[in-house]
């Protein structure tokens, strides 16, 4: 493992005057390739994201390697031809970024709608904060929603059921 990993890093080094997305999808492609640590291949992309996230090109979140490359078909990112399996990681890179997109419209659209509810009430309502947390969370429980928004239980799940969302445990 130690020879594999400082195969990795040589490519590393030779490949600092590259694009870093070229670059991404070089290191992606030499981490299968070497199979730097044969028992965790998961590894290599978030190691390469870190670099990513390092160099100023991602710098709130790791990039999702395996979303986008779920939509590759297998074939061209397990390719021979070096030159076509560096095509489907980039490819996967476009793909990954066109379901972000897709994520976040449906996240833009789910908003809104949640928003609409908010016709007609208080100013001191807690729906608003509620709509906000729910966003940032993709799962909620009512004591969750409770600590955060300091209100009852009971006061939790009335606003859970006021939105029309399902709370974790199914209420």
């Amino acid at each position: 493992e130690d020879e594999r990993l400082s195969g990795w890093q040589q490519v590393i080094t030779e490949s600092q005057q590259l694009p870093p997305v070229l670059r991404a999808s070089i290191l992606i492609d030499a981490w299968g390739e070497i199979e730097v640590l044969q028992h965790a291949s998961w590894l290599g992309p978030l190691l390469v994201s870190a670099l990513l996230r390092k160099e100023g090109l991602a710098a709130h979140h790791l990039p999702s390697w395996s979303v986008g490359a779920k939509q590759i078909p297998r074939e061209r990112r397990r390719a021979f031809d070096r030159t076509v399996r560096l095509v489907a990681y980039l490819d996967a890179i476009g793909a990954a970024a066109f379901m972000g997109l897709k994520e976040h419209d449906r996240l833009i659209q789910a908003q809104s709608q949640m928003e609409r509810k908010l016709k007609g009430k208080r100013s001191s309502s807690r729906l608003p904060e509620l709509i906000a947390f729910s966003l940032s969370r993709p799962l909620i429980t009512a004591p969750l929603v409770e600590r955060e928004l300091k209100v009852s239980l009971q006061g939790a799940l009335n606003l859970v059921s006021e939105l029309g969302l399902r709370e974790v445990t199914g209420r």
